[in-house]
C-alpha cells in the first residue's frame, strides 16, 4: 500500500483503504503500523506498507541493498562517518527525525542526490535494514533502530536470495490473479533483481508446477497464473461482472501501478500529472479514477477545502465511450448512465464524510451534458451527508 506526502484530497495510503472499505478511523491504522506494528515502512514499488510477518523476505531484500546498489560507492566512502554518527545518536537518544541533526544543503543544490548528508545516510540505513520508521509526526518520518522498534521480526533469520526471489514472484502473481512477464515486473518494482532479474526464479516455478501459463481472449503474449489460483480465477470468471459498486481510487493505487496494465486491460490511459505544469494538464492535478462495475469510466479532479469543509470537485473527465453510451472498449457490454452518476454521487459523499467535508460543490464536467444529472445525483443525498 503506498504512501506519498500529496494531501490535496487525503494522504494516498488513507484514500486506498477507503477506496475498499469505505470511512474508517485513520488512528486505527496508524495504531497497526507504529504502535502494534503489523505493518512498517519498506520500499516496495515505491515507499509503502508491508505486512510485519513479510520480514524475513524484506531482511533479504535489506541486506542485498547494501552490497547491490552501488551507485552509493562514492558516496558511502566519503561519509563513513557521518552514517557511524547518525545510527549512534539514534541508538542513544531513540527516534528522531532529519530535522533534529544539525547540517545545511550545500548552496544552490537542488534534488535528490543534492540532500544534505544526514538525509542521504537516514535513506540508506533505513532502505538497508539498520534503521526503520519508527512514526510520523506530520507526515515526517521519526527513525529508530530497526531492531528495538522490531525485535521479534529482526530476531527471525532472513530468507535465502532464491527464496526472495520465488516469494517476489509468488506475492506479486497472486495480486495480479494472471499477468504476463512485463506486468509482473511492472508491480512491485524494487529491487531489481540484477541483469537475470525473475527469469531463473520464473523458469524454476514454471518447472514445477507453481506457475501455469493459460490463454486470454484476443492476447498473443502468455499470460501466467499461480496453480493453486486457477479454481479461484475460473469461479471468478462466471461471474457476470468483475465486480459491483463504485468507488475512487488514489493515483497511487496498487491497481493503477504498471500503467500499461490498464490500458490493456481497460482501455484507460492514466497519467499523474501533479508535476506536469497546469497549462499542459489533460484532467487536472490530482485525478481519481472511477471505478464502476469493474469498469473504469473516468476520473475526478478533487480537493478537500479543510477550512471550508468542502469536497470540491473542480472536474470530472468522463471516458468518451460511457458518455456515447457506446459498449465498454476492452470488457464490452453497455454501462448503464444512470446507475453510474449515482454511484458516483454515493462515491464523492463517502469521500467527503471520510475527508470531515459538509459539502459537495461540482464545478465542471466533460462531456458539460452529464454535469446536470451527476448534481441532480449528488442533491439527492445531501440530507444524508448532514446527517
Amino acid at each position: 500500500m503506498q504512501l506519498d506526502s500529496i494531501n490535496v484530497v487525503e494522504r494516498a495510503h488513507y484514500l486506498t483503504l477507503w477506496s475498499r472499505f469505505g470511512p474508517y478511523d485513520r488512528a486505527r491504522l496508524d495504531t497497526l503500523v507504529y504502535r502494534r506494528r503489523v505493518l512498517f515502512e519498506y520500499w516496495a514499488h515505491a515507499a509503502c506498507l508491508v505486512p510485519t510477518s513479510a520480514m524475513p523476505w524484506w531482511r533479504r531484500a535489506m541486506l542485498d541493498y547494501r552490497v547491490r546498489h552501488t551507485g552509493w560507492s562514492d558516496w558511502l566512502r566519503s561519509n563513513t562517518r557521518t552514517l557511524r554518527q547518525v545510527r549512534e545518536a539514534i541508538a542513544e537518544n531513540g527516534p528522531m527525525a532529519n530535522a533534529d541533526f544539525e547540517g545545511r544543503r550545500p548552496r544552490g543544490a537542488a534534488g535528490w542526490w543534492n540532500w544534505k548528508p544526514v538525509q542521504h545516510a537516514l535513506h540508506y540505513l533505513w532502505m538497508s535494514g539498520a534503521l526503520t520508521i519508527h512514526s510520523r509526526r506530520h507526515f515526517h518520518k521519526r527513525f529508530d533502530l530497526l531492531e528495538r522498534a522490531l525485535p521479534e521480526a529482526v530476531a527471525v533469520a532472513p530468507v535465502s536470495a532464491e527464496e526472495f526471489r520465488r516469494w517476489h514472484l509468488e506475492r506479486t502473481l497472486h495480486a495480479l490473479g494472471a499477468a504476463t512477464v512485463g506486468d509482473i515486473a511492472g508491480y512491485m518494482t524494487f529491487p531489481r533483481f540484477g541483469p537475470q532479474g525473475r527469469r531463473p526464479a520464473l523458469a524454476a516455478m514454471r518447472a514445477s508446477g507453481e506457475i501455469s501459463e493459460v490463454t486470454v481472449e484476443g492476447g498473443s503474449i502468455p499470460w501466467l497464473v499461480l496453480t493453486r489460483d486457477v479454481p479461484a480465477l475460473t469461479r471468478a470468471a462466471g461471474r457476470p461482472a468483475a465486480s459491483a459498486g463504485t468507488t475512487l481510487l488514489s493515483p497511487f493505487d496498487s491497481l493503477l501501478w504498471y500503467r500499461e496494465r490498464i490500458a490493456r486491460l481497460f482501455g484507460f490511459d492514466y497519467r499523474i500529472q501533479v508535476y506536469t505544469p497546469s497549462a499542459k494538464r489533460l484532467h487536472g492535478y490530482y485525478t481519481l479514477p472511477i471505478l464502476h462495475d469493474g469498469h473504469l469510466i473516468g476520473r475526478v479532479d478533487a480537493k478537500t477545502l479543510r477550512a471550508a469543509g468542502r469536497l470540491d470537485i473542480v472536474s470530472v473527465h468522463f471516458e468518451p465511450w460511457f458518455a456515447a453510451g457506446r459498449p465498454a472498449p476492452i470488457a464490452g457490454g453497455v454501462v448503464e448512465r444512470d446507475a453510474a452518476l449515482a454511484g458516483l454521487a454515493d462515491a464523492l459523499r463517502s469521500l467527503a464524510t471520510f475527508v470531515g467535508a459538509r459539502d459537495v460543490t461540482l464545478q465542471q464536467a466533460t462531456p458539460n451534458r452529464l454535469r446536470a444529472p451527476l448534481q441532480r445525483a449528488l442533491a439527492s443525498g445531501e440530507t444524508l451527508l448532514g446527517e
